[in-house]
């Protein structure tokens, strides 16, 4: 361990959805890769036999060096560990179930560029490790106690390659769809992002005869997330008039969000997928306690909708590990974010891409609608979300300037608006969102705190 790390107060490692940084940078050196294995081996090895973790990455080309690192730090632990290679996230978390696994752990920074990558974990029950389980493993990292938990030479772990993964993933998704309805009649344009689905999302679509039209499935280690995929659904929109597509489909890089595109090429975020989805839930009767998990972030149209469908809305703090704290907590099968996340407890115990966009496409097929007709649920709010680059992430609330930005915005906006000003837990960005009746004020009162954000912590 290098002394930036052993000396002066502990650098916290764990963000909102793991650990996440610039690659060969800290925290995401394969120093710290290496001894996150032996924290997890240590954590996570169990007294009934062998313990196996499964690991899963995308197709950045720094996973290679976070691969070996965790698996040798694993199997120093006497961790047995279960390769995937490149897979989605969600597949990551269904395989960990499936094997009976001890845990599981993903090697990607999902949506970010190529040049970022992250290290996230998952309980023997496919769910994200709650944050007292993250500080334990912190806390090893930075004051290692290993030599006392070394097993015996003959007990290391060894490491070992799922070759039936991507078709064990590919039937647990296509079984989330009837089985009495086919894709037949549609034609798809699929983005993969250059990411972990490059190889399963076509094989979905396809074996559920499904014309599908392909965009980023050629990842060569560099090109994930580059212009294209869901930050960048221009890609698919295009795409979606050029084929005369049904339906645009963008995943991100490690496949658990989704962008979705109608047949006139204007994007479906996920509030509209979620309102979908919820809708549809209620009628059939399975929406467990009428309730659906959204996010602080979510645009007022979705509450609105939900409001005059009879739905309750419990909104969450921002990132899918809390949408689905939330939805445990409350008892929901259904939840989600603006960005894509969509997780329906039913199915997956994270969000899902591929599931996700089966469930709208179940709906389209059964009630006989265009995409377009089902995103008619909600009249979107205004809304302005501008990124902001900051130097450090010190509290907001420390800075009587933006404060006063914040509340200026507040007081124009009234009752019918809605100001969010956030750090990103995955990037060096302070996110400001604003939504209101009025278009143009919404991004003058964005760019007023925007501004002020650059001013102090640019």
């Amino acid at each position: 361990m290098s002394k930036a790390h052993t000396q002066g107060s502990p650098q916290k490692i764990f963000g909102t959805d793991g650990v996440r940084g610039k690659a060969n940078h800290a925290p995401m050196t394969v120093e710290i890769a290496l001894a996150l294995g032996r924290a997890a081996g240590k954590i996570f090895r169990n007294n009934k036999g062998k313990s196996r973790v499964v690991i899963g990455k995308d197709t950045r080309l720094s996973c290679y060096m976070y691969e070996n690192a965790l698996i040798s730090g694993l199997c120093s632990m006497g961790v047995d560990t279960l390769m995937l290679g490149p897979f989605p996230t969600p597949g990551v978390a269904f395989i960990t179930r499936a094997y009976r696994a001890d845990a599981g752990i993903v090697i990607s920074a999902s949506h970010n560029p190529y040049y970022d990558n992250g290290i996230k974990f998952f309980s023997s029950e496919g769910f994200k490790l709650p944050d007292a389980v993250e500080k334990m493993m912190e806390d090893l990292v930075h004051t290692p106690d290993f030599n006392s938990s070394l097993p015996d030479d003959w007990d290391i772990g060894k490491n070992s390659k799922i070759n039936d993964a991507d078709g064990r993933y590919i039937e647990f998704v296509k079984a989330t769809f009837p089985r009495k309805l086919s894709l037949k009649n549609l034609t798809i344009a699929l983005d993969c992002a250059n990411g972990a689905a490059y190889k399963v999302a076509p094989l979905v679509f396809r074996e559920l005869d499904a014309k599908v039209h392909l965009y980023g499935t050629y990842p060569d280690g560099l090109n994930i997330n580059e212009d294209c995929g869901s930050l960048h659904p221009e890609t698919i929109q295009k795409a979606v008039i050029d084929y005369h597509a049904d339906v645009g489909i963008a995943l991100d890089g490690d496949a658990d969000r989704v962008i979705l595109v109608d047949e006139n090429a204007q994007i479906v975020d996920g509030d509209t997928i979620l309102a979908i989805c919820a809708r549809d839930f209620k009628r059939r009767g399975i929406l467990k306690n009428n309730l659906v998990v959204s996010t602080v972030m979510t645009n007022l149209g979705f509450l609105k909708a939900m409001k005059d469908e009879g739905i309750e809305v419990i909104k969450s703090q921002v990132g899918d590990r809390y949408v689905i704290q939330d939805m445990i907590k409350n008892d929901a099968n259904l939840g989600g974010e603006q960005s894509g996340h969509l997780i329906c407890l039913d199915h997956n115990t994270t969000g899902d891409g591929l599931v996700s966009a089966l469930q709208v496409l179940r709906i389209m097929i059964e009630t006989d609608s265009k995409l377009s007709d089902l995103s008619t649920i909600i009249k979107r709010f205004p809304q302005a979300i501008l990124n902001v680059k900051v130097s450090k992430k010190p509290p907001l609330s420390e800075f009587k300037s933006i404060q006063k930005a914040i509340k200026d915005a507040e007081n124009q906006l009234g009752e019918n608006g809605l100001v969010l000003v956030r750090y990103s837990g995955t990037e060096s960005i302070c996110r400001v969102t604003v939504q209101g009746s009025k278009q143009k004020q919404v991004h003058q009162l964005a760019e007023m705190i925007a501004q002020e954000i650059k001013q102090v912590l640019g």
